[in-house]
């Protein structure tokens, strides 16, 4: 019997999300990756796919309607900021970010349809936007949105989300923060150092969902061994769970060398987590899984660190 494909998402309706030449998030981060993954030769085991548009009732499953007017009518405006200075808007904005969001869907949809093993968006992972905000250079929160649309649409309760990205993962821990059924585990550079300055070890959710919440913050300069050593903590933690779907938020930015954050990793560490998860998948979520990029400001980085990931998820049992 024939394996089914790693679906990988490529195409102008991602690569345009971005903010300019000369802002740390810029539409050359898909190309960087594609080019990468391309040299790795991984064949049929992987297809490309391509991205789709979120519907207004999509994102609203996750944002206010007062927020998503906001973003439509600064999106006509094409001028300022959406939020207080991280992310600017431009012309159209509200069709690229419903882009990012309508593509994680897609790969949702194709994961839970059987019609791919695993899939992957390289841009996309906008873990900052909160329910009625953007932040960090996140318009809407594909993740966030995506975890309402796997209650909504597909009868799946209990979503485990994981993130390595160097930035705490705000957007989607508040946004659930009192919701035992997303099981959230986060890696990050401590708050002290680095934006958004959230996600200290003691916040573990409110009321039912306490204990439901991991972060794990780590100090600047944290390596692969660093990682190693806490990495179980997090199996632990999905293994108690035993959720029915998984999306890891695999943010290169947390990779040695980027231009913005401080910890130090390898790409091997990404290609770890994802081997791991996997099989934490094959465990509890028939194997359901979905990776989303994220950060990564080293074109270099995110482009080894991603294609390691996609590798993985197409590597043989």
């Amino acid at each position: 019997m024939t394996r089914k494909p790693v679906y990988v998402y490529k195409g102008d309706a991602i690569a345009s999300y971005g903010f300019g030449e000369d802002h740390p998030f810029g539409s050359d981060r898909h190309a960087a990756f594609h080019t990468e993954l391309a040299a790795a030769g991984l064949g049929s085991s992987i297809q490309y796919a391509e991205p789709r548009r979120a519907s207004v009732d999509d994102l609203a499953l996750f944002h206010t309607p007062e927020y998503i007017d906001h973003v439509s009518r600064m999106s006509q405006q094409g001028t300022g900021f959406l939020d207080q200075g991280d992310t600017p808007a431009f012309p159209g904005v509200f069709d690229v970010a419903a882009d990012v969001v309508g593509t994680t869907l897609a790969a949702v949809d194709a994961v839970m349809s059987g019609d791919a093993r695993r899939a992957f968006v390289p841009i996309a992972g906008l873990h900052h936007a909160a329910r009625d905000r953007a932040a960090g250079f996140c318009v809407f929160n594909d993740c966030g949105v995506a975890v309402e649309y796997l209650r909504a649409r597909h009868d799946i309760e209990r979503v485990a989300y994981v993130d390595i990205d160097a930035h705490h993962g705000d957007g989607v821990f508040y946004g659930f923060e009192d919701d035992p059924a997303l099981i959230f585990a986060d890696v990050h550079e401590d708050g002290r150092f680095l934006y958004p300055g959230t996600g200290s070890a003691t916040e573990t959710g409110k009321g039912k969902a306490r204990g439901t919440k991991l972060n794990i913050p780590l100090q600047p300069g944290a390596t692969d061994e660093q990682f190693d050593a806490i990495w179980p903590q997090i199996e632990a933690h999905l293994a108690a769970a035993k959720p029915q779907f998984i999306i890891f938020q695999c943010g290169a930015d947390s990779l040695k060398g980027d231009p913005i954050t401080h910890l130090c990793f390898s790409e091997e560490t990404h290609a770890k987590a994802a081997r791991r998860l996997c099989e934490l998948a094959d465990r509890f979520c028939d194997g359901r899984i979905v990776a989303t990029g994220g950060g990564g400001y080293n074109r270099r980085n995110l482009a080894r660190a991603w294609t390691r990931v996609v590798q993985a998820f197409a590597a043989d049992d």
